[in-house]
């Protein structure tokens, strides 16, 4: 988890625009300098002062206003295109459209969102059952095919059961909050995802969190506790592409009689022989005790799930709040989802491709000394660590032909910003070597890397 912000006048929503926060430091002969506005944050407009709940939006307005066009508006830029290897985006500060960027920012690890298949099955589906399914999945919002493809994902996940959810921040919220209890421990890696912290938030249970990838620190944190306790890691950390390591976790959680899950948003599909995920490739498919994961990664679709005994999903299936008050999903979606996992399983060479490209964009990247941390995965960081000048590189990088996002605190760690790198089957060699070249160059002007 990152560290708090310290509190300023902003954070107390007293922001006067005549007192703007100290200029940072920055080599003119190098960049620009970065607007003073930069040194805040969202984390500075988190609580305000006084009775209002609207007090603090006209001070991150203002403040937003300042920051937008300095970098921020490179989120949200709309795509014109399929999430492809190669993409048009509209640039929303010139109101230009963008066209042929190497894609490094969407999660189509596998290159199925768009193939002809998956798109026949959706134009099929939506002349049957319409745009959406109107209504809840434990009232009028179960079709057909979203029974077919609970069965077909249990049987691919070699468990008794799955149960499907709107997206993968609702599987994971509604499955920790819908097991756990005020009372019971739920100790976490340290670098969980947002929906994880959100469901142990729900959950009202005792929350801890473990040095990542740390098991002596989580049998630390586990110890002197006799409730019901849960433990939870991810496949693929999304902001550093590492893996935990299961079995020593694992003997950790049998240790101390606690249940392990696994969030396998970014591994499901892509790891192990056939595809299951982390838990597969490591082999404890079988010891992990709830397994979820997404369909908006790897199958390049939308939704979630969670993969057990049939006795945890009977469970879950009335006590998933964020399940059982939703929308299901879109009987067109499943349709598209049904023929990713399909291909997923007639076509194993996508994720030797996946891994090949991974290796090779790993080596382009080394070659020209471009920092890429300890990833093991499709997920491979940038490293930049300067949160000031961060937009800046990220603003270059789009007009010289790179579609990837940046990150910075607080989605990361102070002093720790980067940008995400996503790898798909379907990049050429072509593609990786350009965005390669066009990534060391502009970080070479940074002094970032040798270009």
């Amino acid at each position: 988890m990152s560290d708090n912000t310290n509190e300023s006048s902003v954070a107390r929503g007293k922001a006067e625009p005549s007192a703007p926060p100290r200029r940072l430091d920055v080599d003119e002969t190098d960049t620009a300098a970065v607007p003073a506005a930069m040194e805040y944050d969202y984390t500075n407009f988190y609580f305000g002062a006084g009775d209002d709940p609207f007090a603090l939006l006209a001070p991150f307005d203002e403040w937003y206003r300042q920051v937008k066009p300095a970098g921020y508006y490179l989120y949200e830029l709309p795509l014109h295109t399929a999430p492809g290897t190669r993409v048009d985006v509209e640039d929303t500060k010139t109101n230009e459209i963008r066209r042929g960027l190497v894609n490094f920012a969407s999660y189509n690890y596998l290159g199925l969102s768009y193939r002809p298949e998956v798109k026949k099955a959706i134009h099929e589906a939506v002349d049957i059952y319409g745009g959406g399914s109107s209504g809840s999945p434990i009232l009028s919002g179960t079709t057909d095919l979203h029974r077919r493809f609970n069965d077909e994902m249990a049987a691919f996940k070699g468990k008794e059961a799955v149960m499907v959810f709107p997206t993968g921040y609702s599987a994971n919220v509604g499955t920790i909050a819908g097991l756990m209890r005020s009372g019971d421990l739920i100790v976490a890696d340290q670098f969980a995802h947002a929906s994880i912290v959100d469901g142990m938030i729900l959950s009202k249970a005792k929350s801890r969190f473990f040095r990542h990838n740390r098991p002596d620190d989580l049998d630390r944190k586990l110890s002197g506790f006799s409730g019901k306790k849960l433990v939870i890691v991810e496949g693929v950390y999304s902001m550093d592409g590492d893996v935990p390591p299961l079995p020593e976790l694992l003997e950790v959680c049998r240790k101390h009689g606690a249940r392990l899950l696994i969030d396998e948003a970014h591994s499901a599909f892509v790891f192990g022989p056939t595809g299951k995920g982390l838990a597969e490739a490591q082999g404890v498919e079988d010891e992990v005790d709830i397994h979820i994961g997404t369909f908006s990664k790897s199958l390049g679709g939308q939704g979630g799930y969670v993969a057990g005994s049939q006795q945890l999903i009977n469970y879950l299936r009335g006590f998933s709040r964020s399940r059982f008050f939703s929308c299901a999903l879109s009987p067109a979606v499943v349709a598209g989802l049904r023929a990713s996992l399909e291909l997923v399983q007639k076509e194993p060479h996508l994720r030797t491709q996946l891994w090949d490209n991974v290796a090779h964009m790993q080596k382009l990247l080394a070659e020209r000394g471009v920092p890429i941390g300890d990833s093991t995965s499709q997920v491979i960081p940038i490293m930049i660590r300067d949160d000031a000048r961060i937009f800046m590189i990220g603003e270059e990088l789009f007009r010289e032909g790179v579609f990837i996002n940046p990150v910075r605190y607080p989605a990361v760690g102070k002093h720790k910003s980067r940008f995400r790198m996503s790898i798909s089957a379907a990049h050429t060699k072509h593609d990786l070597e350009e965005g390669a070249n066009t990534i060391a160059r502009v970080l070479g002007r940074y002094g970032i890397c040798q270009s």
